[in-house]
């Protein structure tokens, strides 16, 4: 599968442990290549565009003139939007109680944008997932955050830990997107690449 891909050398441009994972669950073998970016974006940007912006913006970091000619850098982003407020990560236990109750017991939208990245072409994609919530109490969200200190995620929880199990209802759409990378659309995107 994806011979197409064989010329290449794959960088994924992400410290996140579930990213890489769920790249491996593809069948990719890849190289772990990571800059700072500030993750700033334009105030009157739509929500939305968020995810695809900063993922296109951490792709841009790797320079043509530094990239060789055979790389290929994927870079990805999530959100977390709730009543069109973005939630990123939290800064603290405060800020994490914060975001779990403002997602308690409603739907909240996962924008996961994603840019492949070659010296010859660049494409940029993203994919939303509905994710509902039931009503947790303050013992809930306490324990999940002193359990699982989801300081690195965006919205301040992994679908794939203690709450997805016993706080998430629904999700409508990709539940790889709520982990942090759509495979199937990357896939997809990369057969065509």
């Amino acid at each position: 599968m994806l011979d197409n891909l064989k010329k290449y050398n794959i960088v994924l441009a992400s410290k996140s442990p579930r990213r890489q994972e769920l790249l491996k669950g593809i069948g990719i073998d890849f190289t772990i290549l990571t800059k700072e970016v500030e993750e700033s974006y334009p105030s009157r940007l739509p929500s939305i565009d968020v995810a695809p912006f900063l993922s296109l913006k951490k792709a841009k970091a790797f320079e043509d003139s530094e990239l060789p000619d055979n790389y290929m850098v994927i870079t990805a982003d999530t959100v977390v939007i709730v009543e069109n407020e973005i939630l990123g990560k939290p800064k603290d236990r405060a800020d994490a109680v914060r975001m779990i109750n403002e997602l308690s017991g409603k739907v909240h939208k996962v924008v996961t944008g994603v840019t492949v990245h070659t010296k010859e072409k660049t494409k940029t994609f993203s994919v939303i997932s509905k994710v509902t919530f039931e009503m947790l109490d303050n013992q809930e969200i306490e324990y999940y955050i002193d359990n699982y200190k989801p300081y690195d995620k965006a919205g301040a929880y992994g679908v794939q830990e203690w709450i997805g199990y016993c706080g998430v209802s629904n999700v409508e759409g990709s539940y790889f997107n709520v982990m942090g990378l759509p495979t199937q659309k990357l896939y997809k995107v990369l057969k065509e690449f």
